[in-house]
């Protein structure tokens, strides 16, 4: 008890001291009888006022009582009572601890002042005492509980705020992971599309250099082609990154400052590209197509391409492909279906609703994040498919078709 009294803060200290010196000094007035070490023995017992206080109470309650055989007045050092009740009333955690602290110095009141103690005047003589001293503690009693409330309002104040603050971090922290794994999937699909066809091509160019240099030459331009689109692609990631807006986001003001907007109409370029790398690849459209946003636009132009990549990556050059997009009047359905080169489904990653790599995570996450679903896994016999489906919503950019 006495280390947690000497832990308070060194003002709340001084001040019980003082507190407790005031009543010793009150009890130390008296030279007679045993006034003086009842008034310190009231005095010792207030400095624990702030962690016992109901304990207290019952202490200076107690000691109080020992006064009317010794006395024919209250003592000056009574004034210890009001202390222990002000401390009950704004220390106790229960409020029934604060009513039955007033109810105390009440009763003492009236039985003090009243002739049922053997001191002060006859019962009925002194009705005005009781008010005007009973008036004072109950002015004092409802002061405390003031402070009390005024107290709790404050900490109630500061709770909130410290939880709002926790709350507004942890939303940054959300919205900041959230960005990283935007940037994540962004990169992944400019990088892993581009090398794996940039990579295809050269060893196409490799090997028909000498036999075919006109296959050759077409492969290089592929490759610069391609190079230059991814390079335009990370040139937008950059600017993403300084502007603090995540991929997609932006794809308006880059197309107003003359840059390339990816879109639906970059579908064909992406077919193109994989039949050059040895696919077979058939685009299929169906509906009007401008009615996506430019970042669910985006989102589909990332699926077919990041599911074109896999199928080099696994079935290899020679397989067919077949990427249907369905635009009906309330969802975007698109679906690329592979045959495998003609062999059963390898060891591809599991479906995206079981894990399974970057690419496939990713697209799955671009298409949560749009509200839609998305699915893929091996389809019976050979091959691999990926189908999803995006709800069409008033897009704030709409798209030329």
């Amino acid at each position: 008890m006495v280390q947690r009294l000497l832990a308070l803060p060194w003002i709340h200290t001084a001040y019980d001291v003082a507190l407790a010196v005031l009543v010793g000094c009150l009890a130390s007035s008296y030279d007679q009888g045993l006034d003086p070490f009842i008034g310190w023995a009231m005095a010792l017992v207030l400095l624990f006022r702030r962690y016992r206080p109901m304990p207290v109470m019952g202490l200076v309650s107690g000691l109080a009582l020992l006064q009317p055989p010794l006395a024919t007045v209250p003592a000056l050092y009574d004034v210890a009572l009001l202390v222990a009740m002000v401390s009950v009333v704004a220390h106790a955690r229960s409020m029934r601890h604060a009513y039955a602290a007033g109810a105390i110095v009440l009763l003492g009141v009236v039985a003090a002042f009243g002739g049922f103690l053997p001191f002060g005047e006859e019962p009925g003589e002194s009705l005005g005492d009781i008010v005007a001293i009973g008036g004072v503690c109950a002015a004092v009693w409802l002061t405390a509980m003031v402070l009390r409330t005024r107290r709790l309002y404050v900490a109630s104040l500061e709770a909130r705020a410290a939880t709002a603050e926790r709350e507004r971090a942890h939303l940054v922290r959300l919205a900041a992971a959230e960005e990283r794994a935007e940037i994540a999937r962004e990169l992944h699909d400019v990088v892993a599309h581009s090398l794996a066809v940039m990579i295809l091509q050269a060893d196409g160019a490799g090997y028909a250099l000498k036999s075919d240099p006109d296959r050759a030459g077409s492969a290089l331009k592929a490759i610069a082609d391609t190079g230059r689109d991814a390079l335009e692609d990370m040139h937008r990631i950059v600017r993403v990154l300084r502007g603090g807006r995540a991929p997609g986001q932006g794809e308006t003001a880059d197309a107003d400052a003359g840059r390339r907007r990816v879109s639906l109409d970059d579908l064909e370029t992406v077919a193109e590209r994989a039949r050059d790398v040895g696919l077979t690849v058939a685009l299929e459209t169906e509906g009007v197509r401008g009615r996506l946003s430019t970042a669910d636009e985006l989102t589909v132009l990332r699926i077919v391409q990041e599911s074109l990549t896999n199928v080099l990556r696994h079935a290899g050059p020679g397989a067919e492909v077949t990427v249907t997009l369905r635009c009906d009047k309330d969802v975007v359905r698109v679906r690329v279906v592979d045959d495998g080169g003609g062999r059963l489904a390898g060891p591809r990653p599991a479906s995206a609703r079981g894990g399974g790599g970057n690419g496939l995570v990713g697209m799955r996450e671009r298409v949560e994040v749009s509200g839609g679903s998305f699915t893929a896994g091996p389809r019976l016999g050979a091959g691999w498919q990926v189908d999803a489906e995006l709800p069409v919503k008033e897009p704030s950019v709409r798209t030329t078709g």
